[in-house]
């Protein structure tokens, strides 16, 4: 679609920036992910990796502690493509041995969205990691109701027309979350292959 970028993690695709720049190569302006909904061939470990890596740097940056926990709800946020929600957070610290309560839970959550870390899906009270952590963005999501996976968009002329609209009537816009429910092209290729009856 014209005007649609995708954007995965992006501490692999700066890695590779600085690389290409010091070989001396012009490196992309902004990481392109032209697959949505990854399935097959996808190495979802560097997703989770960069994602870290991320924080990590973004904590350091702005000299806040990325601790071991706040790591590790990061990394379960990550772990699929759907969003999760905070007691099945809980759920799999405790699995893991891990003394965890709900507000201990929540304040990594908390620190995680403060700086741009994740996003909260209102509509499903769940989190995905922020494909583009600490820079100032609006957040679009593609939910798909058939595999629960859930895809951060960023369209320049939706978020530009949104603005230009609130502006008009004179409304300050103080969250920039949009949600868009329906079915991804692995959903829909499934349910076109599956017969009627």
């Amino acid at each position: 679609m014209p005007g649609l970028r995708l954007q995965p993690g992006v501490a692999g695709a700066r890695k590779r920036a600085q690389a290409m720049r010091a070989a001396g190569r012009a490196a992309p302006a902004k990481p392109h992910h032209p697959e949505a909904f990854p399935r097959h061939r996808h190495d979802h470990k560097a997703c989770v990796s960069d994602a870290v890596d991320a924080a990590a740097d973004l904590c350091m940056r702005i000299g806040e502690r990325f601790t071991p926990l706040r790591r590790r709800v990061l990394e379960l946020v990550w772990s699929s493509h759907q969003p999760i929600g905070a007691y099945a957070i809980l759920d799999k610290l405790r699995e893991e041995g891990r003394a965890a309560a709900p507000p201990t839970v929540y304040r990594a959550l908390d620190f995680l969205l403060a700086h741009g870390i994740v996003h909260r899906i209102a509509s499903m009270n769940a989190f995905v990691g922020c494909t583009h952590p600490g820079e100032a963005h609006a957040v679009q999501f593609l939910i798909c109701r058939g595999c629960g996976s859930a895809a951060e968009i960023d369209d320049d002329g939706l978020s530009t027309a949104l603005a230009r609209a609130a502006d008009r009537v004179g409304f300050a816009v103080e969250s920039r979350v949009i949600e868009l429910a329906g079915l991804c092209a692995g959903c829909r290729a499934a349910a076109k292959a599956t017969p009627a009856g």
